[in-house]
């Protein structure tokens, strides 16, 4: 019997669950002139962070990193305005189902 493949079966480490409150807040901050940063918090933490922000770099080709947010806790962010392809990536690979999305911004 073939194992079903999973995109990102070894980034996940334990649990069922997908979302920490059960939403996923895709955040948009202005930088300076056209320079924008796009946020992705609420992501589990039992997915690894660092590999889906590789992943997204390469299928977005913009640069990306994982910061530790006081309140947030840890934070994806890429380099601008990548609300639409996150959303789109994130139900496409099963990190999020597209109610759980929330987009802020503009």
């Amino acid at each position: 019997m073939a194992a079903q493949q999973y995109p990102f079966a070894d980034a996940i480490k334990g649990a069922d669950y997908d979302v920490q409150d059960g939403l996923v807040h895709i955040r948009i901050q202005q930088r300076n002139g056209r320079k924008t940063l796009t946020t992705v918090q609420g992501l589990s933490a039992e997915y690894d962070l660092k590999k889906i922000v590789r992943a997204c770099k390469k299928e977005f080709a913009c640069n990306g990193t994982v910061i530790e947010h006081p309140e947030y806790g840890e934070v994806l962010q890429l380099q601008g305005d990548q609300r639409e392809n996150i959303c789109q990536w994130l139900t496409k690979s099963g990190l999020a189902k597209p109610d759980q999305l929330k987009v802020h911004g503009f």
